[in-house]
């Protein structure tokens, strides 16, 4: 009888072991989230619900910031007519310079890489600036990844804003005095599913 209690607590004991390895193992949605976020430049014309863009600003803003300061800003815009308009001007502004050929590719729809809806990400200059913006990047393509929105992460609008023609519309985001246009994020349901491309894992080395 005890070898047979025994024998039963040796088989409990190691399906235990298995099962908290298998648990052990198992990703969480937010690696999940990072193993699946795609840089995506071909979207549905399908409208982002407004509820699901608030949340991605909401979960911008949860990202950490160097002491909490909290110096950014974030505009959202979902309004197609403000795109549309912004890509025209933008167009008639470069027109010949070469500047955009690399976006007029023939699925072309506009210099947002041709999103439903772009979050512009604003913040002074600072020693910390950039590092917190990209947190909250980070913050917000992960979250639109679980939500199964495409984001692209759009460093060239500073580039793009630039140009005099388009200072009615950087004007209209309504950032702060002192806040800068550091970048936007491209939103929409994905219309392509890109491979995800390699990734040097030898940049990884522990210290001993």
């Amino acid at each position: 009888m005890k070898r047979v209690v025994l024998l039963l607590a040796l088989c409990v004991t190691a399906l235990l072991s298995v099962w908290l390895i298998t648990e052990s193992q198992k990703k969480s949605g937010v690696i999940e989230a990072i193993e699946a976020r795609r840089s995506v430049r071909a979207y549905k014309d399908t409208p982002v619900e407004h509820e699901k863009l608030e949340l991605l600003a909401k979960c911008g803003v949860l990202a950490p910031s160097a002491m909490n300061r909290q110096e950014w800003e974030v505009r959202i815009v979902e309004n197609k007519a403000w795109i549309d308009g912004a890509t025209a001007t933008y167009l008639k502004a470069v027109e010949g310079t070469g500047k955009a050929d690399y976006m007029l590719t023939p699925t072309f729809k506009n210099i947002f890489r041709n999103a439903a809806a772009v979050i512009f990400v604003g913040a002074p200059d600072g020693v910390f600036s950039g590092e917190n913006v990209g947190c909250m990047a980070q913050n917000i393509m992960l979250a639109a990844t679980e939500l199964g929105l495409g984001t692209c992460f759009l460093g060239s609008v500073q580039m793009i804003f630039a140009e005099p023609a388009m200072a009615e519309h950087l004007t209209s985001l309504g950032f702060s005095d002192g806040y800068k246009l550091r970048y936007a994020l491209a939103v929409g349901y994905p219309d392509e599913a890109p491979e995800a491309k390699p990734r040097d894992m030898s940049k990884i080395k522990f210290v001993e």
